[in-house]
């Protein structure tokens, strides 16, 4: 009977992973999507991204009611209970990375009304960047690869360097010319965007190392001690 539900319950955990791996996918597909839109300018694409929110939205709290379940009637313990711990905190950062990706989708929609700025080049750079360190996380959760992990959670420095470059770039072309001020502001608001889901991507590797080690990294994130500040979203930018 004990064999029973120690089977039982490990199905359980492998579903958790497998939820988690759809939800990440979903995530990085609109993130990609996001991104897409903005460089080449395709309002329908936006839309699409912005509506395929709901769905991340509707993973996260169908996955969250599992893991109450399981708290409920396993009552998991040591490396059980970190990794049900841990899809719960990953599927919260999958969600918010669904919602960052879904307010970069809706500045384009607004940037597609104004002249293009070559800067937008650097979203793509960014966007690659951020989207290939969610790849790797994703993937080091689904393989228990620490090691993975903590290079994506080294890889954020990188991200913040970009994001200051694009700061400091968009700054100039407001001062040279105010007429770009519009379309350069909702750019710097993308690029911020983006440099949080770098953020989530490594709180993600930092679950990672916690489910693996039962210990969080050692060493002190790695942030860019100068990465400006930028502007912070909306109310409405955060549902």
């Amino acid at each position: 009977m004990a064999e029973h539900i120690v089977k039982s319950f490990g199905e359980e955990l492998d579903q958790l992973t497998t939820e988690i791996a759809r939800m990440g996918g979903m995530a990085e597909s609109m993130v990609a999507d996001a991104v897409q839109a903005v460089v080449r300018r395709e309002p329908d694409l936006a839309e699409k991204v912005v509506q395929r929110d709901k769905q991340v939205d509707a993973a996260q709290a169908d996955l969250e009611r599992k893991v109450i379940r399981l708290f409920a009637l396993r009552q998991p313990m040591a490396s059980d209970l970190r990794a049900t711990f841990a899809a719960l905190k990953i599927s919260a950062e999958l969600e918010r990375i669904g919602d960052l990706a879904k307010n970069i989708a809706k500045r384009s929609l607004v940037l597609d009304e104004s002249e293009p700025l070559l800067i937008a080049r650097g979203v793509d750079l960014m966007g690659r960047m951020v989207l290939s360190q969610l790849k790797d996380v994703l993937d080091a959760y689904a393989s228990s690869e620490v090691a993975k992990a903590v290079d994506v959670w080294a890889r954020d420095e990188d991200v913040d360097e970009q994001y200051n470059s694009m700061f400091r770039e968009l700054l100039t072309y407001m001062m040279e010319d105010p007429r770009t001020i519009s379309a350069s502001a909702h750019l710097l608001f993308i690029a911020k965007n983006l440099e949080r889901i770098g953020d989530h991507a490594t709180n993600i590797a930092e679950v990672i190392h916690f489910i693996v080690t039962g210990e969080p990294p050692t060493r002190e994130r790695p942030k860019t001690n100068t990465v400006q500040p930028g502007p912070e979203p909306a109310e409405e930018d955060e549902a």
